[in-house]
């Protein structure tokens, strides 16, 4: 996995620059960009998609604490969220070989829909781990998607509209950051929080109506028609099944907090350790310059702030007496400025500083995540949080779309699965053992009995347990500071 030059291929290879493109008037400079004529109706579909998942996310993460205190798994609400990387990391590499060989069009309709079923399984749960388990699906579903998104940029766009579309897809995160928690907040209190569940799947229709066909015309088949089509790589299947077994032991061996726990971490991490090594690109533990960088600073970025994120709404709800909808909603601002930073990344003019970009943006996240915690003290507003993860949000939003574009620029077409893949086990992975040691601490420390002291939205939360929310982000935020320093290392040349 070396650092490639854009290549001049045609688009009967399934990759795209600056060439012509069958049935067009023109070529893809003279498309306008990626709403222009030629790439119009594939930009809508695939943003469309991520539209979906950012709904999804948004949403369910203003019931979530409602649906755990009444399925009575507070002690398991990390599980929960985990559940979801965990089984996404083997369908990341599944997605990253099934697209390089049969092309993106199978893992993003096959995903599409396990997403559906996930969810429809969270709604009708009657437990907490039947829950988890509709987490898990819906993991499966995501993993496959998301690789092949980034395998279907990697050859529809030109390499000069990649930093665009990747954008966009920030963008399509403001809407729902918005609605989504005033919606969930708003059926949840009046409906049940299984209606969030259950009423999301309707929006797959019209991402699979849009999205499929643009692919199957520009995206689809494997990147060299005429090159033989490689069997799959069996052993790269099996680490994948490794690093998400290991993976789901760590989380039981954490939420378990017992001596006996310590043989399935021990198993665990027997698993993990050999799966890492041959899932990643070589160097990427010890930050080498270049792909493994990019690699490590998914990670380190996304896992901070997503174990960070996951509590600030049970901590709003539990802790100062917010409601669902106003808990959910203090992050909304978060979508706006997560987009302006993917947008402020985007900029031609900006990308010789690329890589300060992202030290500053890491510094953001560091600074927001440690901040989060200071409405544990009663005298400190409540906007405070608000205020606070809109600044993160924009750190991630500069260093998320920048590992993408990174990610693309080092990858030649052939390997764009492969490579998503990598960074994508890279973001899951982290984001699974970061919140199984949020979730240890948390409930170590007693945070699994603050279901309890909360039984009716603006109820008062005193009593509970606020050093097991100060165990979840305080940490983090040293993790975020130590990826300030993986971003000085991205530029391949020192």
């Amino acid at each position: 996995m070396s650092a490639l030059e854009p290549r001049d291929a045609g688009v009967e290879t399934g990759t795209a620059d600056d060439v012509e493109v069958p049935g067009g008037t023109g070529s893809a400079v003279e498309s306008g960009g990626v709403l222009g004529r030629t790439y119009r109706a594939l930009s809508v579909g695939i943003v469309s998609v991520v539209f979906l998942i950012a709904f999804e996310a948004t949403a369910v993460g203003t019931a979530m604490p409602v649906a755990a205190r009444e399925l009575h798994g507070i002690p398991l609400y990390a599980f929960a969220f985990s559940a979801y990387f965990t089984t996404s990391l083997f369908a990341m590499v599944l997605s990253g070989q099934w697209a390089d060989r049969r092309g993106p069009l199978g893992p993003l309709a096959t995903g599409i829909s396990a997403f559906a079923a996930g969810l429809l399984l969270c709604g009708t749960a009657g437990s907490m781990w039947i829950f988890v388990a509709g987490r898990a699906v819906q993991g499966l579903g995501g993993g496959l998607v998301i690789v092949a998104l980034y395998v279907v940029i990697s050859r529809a766009y030109p390499k000069r509209l990649q930093p665009s579309i990747l954008a966009a897809f920030a963008a399509s995160w403001v809407i729902p950051s918005v609605v989504g928690p005033l919606v969930s907040g708003s059926v949840t209190e009046h409906l049940g929080w299984r209606w969030v569940f259950m009423g999301i799947p309707v929006l797959v229709v019209f991402p699979l109506a849009l999205a499929l066909p643009a692919i199957r015309r520009r995206a689809s088949g494997p990147a060299d028609p005429t090159a033989p089509v490689e069997p799959y790589d069996r052993r790269r299947i099996l680490l994948a099944l490794g690093i998400s077994l290991g993976a789901a032991l760590l989380q039981y061996a954490g939420q378990e907090l017992n001596w006996f726990a310590l043989l399935p971490a021990a198993v665990g991490v027997a698993l993990l350790v050999p799966a890492v090594r041959g899932l990643l690109p070589p160097g990427t533990g010890r930050a080498a310059r270049g792909l493994p960088s990019v690699v490590l600073l998914r990670g380190v970025a996304a896992g901070s702030f997503i174990a960070a994120e996951s509590f600030v709404p049970l901590m709003l709800v539990t802790q100062r007496g917010l409601s669902p909808t106003m808990a959910g909603f203090s992050l909304a601002a978060g979508g706006g400025t997560w987009a302006l930073g993917s947008y402020v990344q985007s900029r031609p003019r900006l990308e010789p500083y690329r890589e300060r970009l992202m030290v500053g943006g890491m510094v953001l996240v560091a600074a927001a995540i440690a901040a989060a915690p200071s409405v544990l003290i009663d005298s400190v507003p409540v906007w405070t949080v608000a205020v606070a993860w809109a600044f993160g949000c924009f750190g991630m939003g500069v260093v998320i779309a920048s590992t993408s574009v990174l990610l693309l620029k080092l990858s030649a077409p052939e390997e764009a699965g492969a490579n998503s893949a990598a960074l994508q086990i890279s973001d899951g992975l982290s984001n699974v053992l970061l919140l199984a040691a949020g979730g240890a601490a948390f409930a170590a420390l007693g945070g699994g009995a603050v279901g309890a002291v909360h039984d009716a939205a603006g109820a008062g939360a005193a009593g509970s347990h606020p050093g097991a929310f100060a165990a979840v982000f305080l940490p983090m935020a040293g993790v975020a500071l130590v990826g300030a320093w993986v971003a000085a290392r991205v530029r391949t040349k020192a």
